[in-house]
């Protein structure tokens, strides 16, 4: 089949190569040029596993092409995915305009049957509006009576293991109307997944109001277990419980299971913090205020500074000559994203109270210095405290603490004796309970974590 994909974000990359992957004709659109023009030379804007091998090898065969025509995208396929970024507007709902200037561009070059795809996520009723802005350009032209159906198709890609996920699926939602046109649509699409259904169906059918409303309920719900899980962490370091034990007993009741209940120093990305302050919009809106979600939001907000006052706690209130140490940046592991991550607060406060900090990522290290020092921008000679380090042990050379805040694999197996040589005081300050602390007691490292005070004893 031919698909257009537009937008070569992160939903629209992993789409068009993974569609490409199995035999499709995909054209990526983008307005950007300089991304397009790294693309097309064999760059990739974004870090993710195997995305980059992805791309090379379709754009080698001939099924994936990136460009910024917008009627030659249109021109491609019947099959539209819009996969434009939906940035938090000033009041926390889901900006439109990218989704909407799609539809307009879809409407003002469309000369057949059209299904339009929502793959980017948006709020319920966004179809309702791409399906209108369309309708209005074909007004404009005098074509009221050319067909299209808009579809949402909710993504459910999680960074560090998007492609994986697209090509082993869990579910995919599609949400079509009930009318002829409606109905055509869902075939199409149907047959454009039917790869993914061979062994068992994997497809929900719904409408599309369900769909779109799906996305959100689904990261609220992950979301929620995150912060639930760190203020039961919090509470277990008042009352001298272990939250890993804790952690071990909840999961095993399969009403509740393991996922998701990792304490930690909070959630980041481009997807929790905005999806919550979007679905959460969205119900002021209808006079529905979701109570449990601004506890959400109030409480990950919380946890990002937990770790910073770990370190307050031990070293004090003015870190004037203090070299902390930093392990991880991105806000999860297998990616370069900096949007939200727990890292950037930590920083800032550790900067603003005088520290240095030796920082260190397996990947983020170049969008992790462009965050950061406009992080930093407000405090005089800030940037300049804080000197990004290739190698990993690098950063430990005479500083007074290793604080770690992403969970990359390659931190979880370190060699502890270099650590306790290298640093001034042997001290761990660990935001994801990477280490045991009888391990940590035997090899000489005061070990700070987050729910463990118990195990610390």
């Amino acid at each position: 089949m031919k698909v257009t994909i537009i937008g070569s974000g992160y939903v629209g990359l992993v789409t068009g190569a993974c569609l490409a992957e199995l035999g499709n004709s995909v054209f990526c659109l983008d307005v950007d040029e300089r991304k397009i023009a790294m693309l097309n030379a064999g760059g990739v804007p974004i870090y993710e596993p195997g995305l980059k091998e992805l791309i090379e090898r379709n754009r080698a065969a001939g099924r994936l092409t990136f460009s910024t025509d917008v009627a030659a995208s249109v021109e491609h396929a019947d099959v539209q995915f819009i996969a434009v970024g939906t940035p938090p507007d000033e009041d926390g709902s889901a900006d439109l305009q990218y989704v909407l200037a799609a539809a307009r561009n879809i409407g003002r070059h469309m000369t057949g049957f059209k299904v339009v795809v929502d793959k980017s996520t948006v709020p319920v009723g966004t179809g309702d509006r791409v399906a209108a802005a369309i309708r209005e350009e074909l007004a404009a032209r005098g074509l009221e009576d050319l067909q299209y159906s808009v579809v949402s198709n909710p993504e459910f890609l999680k960074e560090g293991a998007a492609v994986e996920d697209f090509m082993r699926p869990d579910r995919i939602v599609l949400g079509c109307s009930p009318d002829v046109a409606g109905r055509h649509a869902k075939a199409i699409m149907r047959e454009l997944y039917s790869p993914f259904n061979r062994n068992h169906e994997r497809t929900f059918y719904m409408d599309v109001r369900s769909a779109e409303f799906t996305k959100y309920a689904a990261n609220s719900m992950l979301a929620t277990r995150i912060s639930f899980m760190n203020e039961l962490a919090n509470l277990a370091d008042e009352v001298g419980a272990d939250i890993e034990l804790v952690r071990l007993g909840i999961g095993s009741d399969p009403r509740i299971g393991y996922s998701f209940l990792y304490a930690g120093a909070g959630y980041g990305g481009s997807c929790f913090p905005k999806d919550v302050q979007a679905l959460m919009r969205t119900a002021t809106s209808y006079g529905k205020p979701m109570r449990v979600l601004e506890a959400v939001e109030a409480v990950n907000d919380a946890q990002k500074q937990v770790l910073a006052n770990k370190v307050i706690k031990r070293f004090g209130e003015d870190l004037t000559g203090k070299t902390f140490a930093v392990w991880g940046l991105a806000f999860k592991p297998n990616t370069d994203d900096m949007r939200e991550a727990p890292s950037r607060v930590l920083v800032r406060e550790l900067v603003s109270r005088g520290a240095v900090l030796r920082v260190h990522d397996p990947v983020a290290m170049a969008e992790a210095r462009r965050v950061i020092e406009a992080d930093l921008a407000d405090i005089e000679g800030g940037a300049g405290r804080v000197h990004f380090c290739e190698a990993q042990m690098d950063v430990l050379e005479d500083a007074d603490a290793l604080v770690i805040v992403t969970e990359w694999k390659v931190f979880r197996s370190p060699d502890f004796s270099e650590i306790r040589a290298k640093l001034k005081t042997p001290v761990i300050i660990d935001g994801r309970n990477l280490y045991e602390p009888d391990a940590m007691a035997t090899a000489g490292i005061e070990y700070h974590a987050i729910g463990r005070s118990a195990s610390m004893r």
